[in-house]
């Protein structure tokens, strides 16, 4: 298979910017997962650059690939663990109680996750910058 981790990252970064522009919009329950998609296809974009094989979409399971390779600055496993809750609950009703995850997820969840991404995004970045 051929290595594309520089499609991964460009897409992560076009993911980040959607999540923001999802923000501005008030659809805050797909800001949190497209900022999910963003950090899950950064960290496989590394993955992918050291030779590994990325399955899966927990964004704290693939950065825990990762630290097998190389250090991760504390507290970034934070802002993975808090981006996997939006992977499923941000699009599915049976992810609640009852209602929609629009009437769950707010803005500042939204500013969260983005910040979360942001993170995860920079420094996997940097990791394909070397």
């Amino acid at each position: 298979m051929p290595e594309r981790s520089a499609d991964w990252i460009r897409q992560a970064e076009r993911d980040l910017e959607s999540a923001k522009a999802q923000r501005r919009d008030g659809f805050f329950e797909w800001s949190c997962f497209i900022a999910q998609q963003a950090a899950e296809k950064a960290l496989k974009a590394v993955i992918q650059r050291l030779g590994g094989e990325a399955w899966g979409h927990s964004t704290s399971g693939l950065l825990a690939v990762l630290t097998e390779k190389v250090d991760i600055p504390v507290g970034l496993d934070e802002g993975a663990r808090f981006l996997d809750m939006y992977y499923i609950p941000s699009r599915y009703p049976n992810g609640w109680a009852s209602g929609i995850p629009a009437e769950y997820i707010r803005e500042d969840d939204a500013e969260k996750a983005i910040g979360c991404s942001e993170e995860l995004v920079r420094f996997c970045r940097g990791l394909l910058a070397r």
